[in-house]
């Protein structure tokens, strides 16, 4: 799955376009590497991503094409905040 469609169905970013967008300006990364919008998500990858001066980092756990928002956080762990 792309990474800027993952951090939408997960809603770790609300719409796809701004996840684009992150990707982007460099504040996303898979695994320790910068990652494009088009970056290949698996299960077990870590996610980093850096809003301001704050840092998410959230491990993958299942990849689903669409997912309801109660079951959203279902999708990924938060390794730190």
């Amino acid at each position: 799955m792309r990474l800027d469609k993952f951090l939408k169905v997960s809603r770790l970013i609300k719409r796809r376009t701004v996840a684009k967008d992150v990707c982007t300006a460099g504040k996303v990364s898979v695994n320790d590497r910068v990652a494009k919008a088009g970056t290949e998500v698996a299960v077990g990858d870590e996610i980093t991503i850096r809003f301001g001066e704050k840092t998410l980092v959230a491990e993958v756990l299942d990849l689903k094409e669409t997912v309801r928002a109660n079951e959203a956080d279902q999708l990924y762990r938060i390794i730190r905040q």
